[in-house]
This record gives structure tokens, sequence and C-alpha cells, in this order.
């Protein structure tokens, strides 16, 4: 086998769009916060009240888990897979109801409900616009023989 055989470029008619590696990089930079998040709440968790620890352990370990879905979708529209845009949508329709919780709370958590929104609406943007769309090789209902 030839390493052009091994490394299964997909199948698209040019280089990455500049707003493909942006969508890209916002959602990686999602999945980056989870693991931190996760991270962080284990932490607290293991060296905190002995009654939160099961709760701790668990919100941390449920964050690592959830954040391999924006990473993994991160790295699929790095390369160009058409498979990886469901579930960097997903991740930012779930991100939104997360960031209106945030802004809902009287407290530091507004700050970062704002940055989630705008993360998320950016990244649906950039996700859906037509050029990424083109890149990844995704064609609309009826084109299929396109």
């Amino acid at each position: 086998m030839s390493s052009d055989e091994t490394s299964a470029a997909p199948e698209t008619a040019g280089p990455r769009p500049r707003r493909l590696t942006y969508a890209a990089a916002l959602v990686a930079l999602e999945g980056l916060a989870l693991v931190v998040g996760g991270v962080c709440m284990l932490a607290l968790g293991l060296s905190g009240d002995p009654g939160d620890r099961q709760q701790a352990v668990t919100g941390g370990v449920t964050l690592i888990v959830l954040a391999l879905l924006p990473l993994l979708a991160a790295r699929g529209l790095l390369g160009l897979r058409s498979w990886s845009r469901g579930p960097a949508v997903i991740t930012q329709i779930m991100a939104l109801p997360v960031a209106y919780n945030l802004l809902q709370a009287d407290s530091l958590a507004i700050p970062a409900g704002i940055a989630l929104a705008a993360i998320a609406v950016a990244s649906l943007v950039l996700i859906v616009n037509g050029e990424t769309t083109r890149a990844l090789g995704i064609r609309g209902p009826g084109r299929a023989s396109e």
C-alpha cells in the first residue's frame, strides 16, 4: 500500500475554507472548556466535603465524557469529514440553553453565559455556511446524483 492509499483524504474540490477552520477552533474550544470544567469539578470533589464527593465525581466525569462530542466534531471538521457537521451543530444547540441559564444567574456566571452564547451562535453561522457545506461534501435533499 502506498502512503496515498492510507491517508484516506476526502474527495473535496479544494483546500479547507477559513470559515471551516474557525468553526473547528470554536467547537474545539468548547470541548476543551468542558474538559477543564470536568477536571476542576473532579479535583474540588475529591478534596472537598465527603458528602458531595460522589456528586462532584459524577459531574466531573460526565463533563469529560460530554467533551468528546465537540472534540471529535472539531477533528472531523478539520479533516473535512461530512459526518462532523451533525455533532458540531448538536453541540451548539445544546450550548444555547446552558448559556441562557448562565445569563439568568446573579453572579460571575453572566460573562460566561455571554461568551458561550456568542461562541455557539458564531459556530452555528460558520457551520451552516454554504462554503462550509460544500467543503464538507454535503448535498441538499434531492441532490444525491450531483
